[in-house]
């Protein structure tokens, strides 16, 4: 079951993809990892989605990523009259925190966090950005705003509040609840949303601890502030588009999206790109020429990962879109420019072992045109170096760590194995020569880059590099 390409897809499961023929369907189609939206479904439904993706595992014998994504703090307006209300541009409008159904000056919006954050000239954001309002006036418990952008506003929809940076968790109730169930069932990721400052992954990691990988969701301005110091708290950061574009002008977006990818890869953290990536592949089944070069730019900046949401989730052609995915990675980096773009930025190396040997290994396969780098690793973090320097090669990962296979399954050129650690050097050699051969990877006479950590069985110890030929 290799891959030929580097990037990996995350495909969103839901109501057109929940069956086991489905989810094998996605995996062949080049799926590495499934996500799990914890805003949509019940527990029975991602528990027995999971159940699936396990099964298949155990068929394939690869392992298969899980992330679950919390919905986070949702900011809505309350009911309104006759369920929808026109507000008219240049209308004043209300916002209180009293419980009376809404009307065309004014609307309930139970989150008393949502006003302390307010100030005079506050932009406040309805329905997605659809609807604009301009604070003018506001206390603890009111808002008087006028309307800059009207149009219709329906009960429940949500409220964004462009560059506030608001009082609250990213963790509610709810969360809390479906963080529990999830690590509970193994999933190996956790998608956090809403984040906006460090110390909201400072109570995440307390509450989450080592069993789950946490991804920043990068959809706030105000994280883009304290950038760095998410992606060094984060294990993989995803641009989370959608909200990120809602609470900030459009033409602004392509350029944090290359900041962030940038940033992240410089700190050798994995980065997912998101959102609307093949979006009208929901209802036809072929993409917009925009899409396809959407998702060849993210894979020219050197994302590890690109993600489908409703396209395999709710749409009408998930194979279909995966397969397009897939196709459109595999053409990208195909491309001769390809190469010479991933390779562009240069990652800050630490003054250690691990990081010498990871870029020695990069350019010595580079040099004898290795088949492939062999990467033992029980963490992960040596796979993650490797993948910073973005080889030529592919990376085979060995690990006797089911969990760290996993959670490496999105991890740029990484082609995880799990299986038993090794003793000794000339256990090291053999082993990586005889997986690398049955994976397909290599054939007799090619060379390996190995690299491994001496005492063997030992974290953090990456010391070794090795080079092998293949019987």
């Amino acid at each position: 079951m290799r891959r030929s390409r580097k990037a990996k897809i995350i495909a969103t499961l839901g109501p057109s993809s929940s069956d086991e023929a489905a989810i094998k369907g996605l995996f062949e189609a080049g799926v590495d990892v499934f996500r799990l939206n914890f805003s949509h479904g019940s527990h029975e439904d991602h528990q027995h989605r999971l159940f699936l993706i396990r099964q298949l595992e155990k068929e394939v014998g690869r392992p298969i990523g899980v992330l679950m994504d919390l919905q986070g703090p949702k900011l809505r307006v309350g009911a309104m009259q006759d369920g929808a209300v026109e507000l008219e541009p240049g209308a004043a409008f209300r916002l209180d925190l009293t419980e009376q159904i809404g009307g065309s000056d004014r609307a309930p919006l139970p989150h008393p966090e949502v006003f302390a954050a307010l100030k005079r000239d506050t932009l406040v954001l309805l329905d997605d950005g659809k609807l604009r309002l301009r604070v003018k006036d506001c206390g603890n418990d009111f808002a008087e705003t006028i309307v800059e952008a009207g149009g219709t506003l329906k009960d429940r929809k949500g409220v964004n509040l462009p560059g506030a940076v608001l009082p609250i968790s990213p963790l509610t109730k709810k969360d809390r609840e479906d963080l529990e169930f999830g690590l509970d069932l193994g999933v190996d990721w956790v998608g956090l949303s809403f984040v906006q400052r460090p110390e909201d992954l400072v109570e995440a990691r307390g509450l989450i601890d080592d069993r789950a990988a946490i991804m920043t969701k990068i959809e706030k301005p105000a994280a883009l502030d304290c950038l760095d110091e998410l992606v060094a708290l984060s294990d993989a950061i995803m641009v989370a588009r959608g909200d990120l574009g809602v609470e900030m002008p459009p033409e602004h977006v392509p350029s944090k999206q290359k900041l962030i990818i940038h940033t992240c890869r410089t700190a050798g953290k994995p980065v997912v790109v998101a959102t609307q990536m093949l979006e009208s592949m929901i209802s036809v089944p072929a993409p917009t020429r925009a899409e396809a070069s959407d998702v060849a730019t993210a894979v020219y900046d050197g994302a590890d990962t690109v993600m489908l949401s409703a396209e395999t989730a709710a749409g009408d052609y998930p194979i279909e879109a995966a397969t397009m995915m897939d196709r459109i990675i595999n053409s990208t980096e195909r491309d001769p420019l390809y190469g010479r773009i991933v390779h562009s930025p240069d990652a800050s190396l630490e003054p250690t072992a691990a990081d010498a040997i990871a870029a020695a290994a990069a350019q010595v396969a580079s040099t004898i045109s290795a088949s492939a780098i062999v990467s033992y690793t029980m963490s992960g973090s040596t796979a993650m170096r490797a993948a910073r320097e973005r080889p030529d090669s592919p990376i085979i990962v060995l690990t006797d760590k089911r969990e760290a296979a996993r959670r490496l399954a999105l991890l740029w050129g990484a082609h995880c194995v799990h299986t038993s650690d090794v003793t000794n050097t000339s256990e090291m050699v053999r082993k990586a020569c005889r997986i690398a051969h049955d994976e397909g990877f290599a054939e007799s006479g090619d060379k390996l880059v190995i690299t491994a950590g001496v005492p063997f069985g030992t974290p953090g110890t990456t010391n070794l590099l090795r080079i092998a030929w293949i019987d």
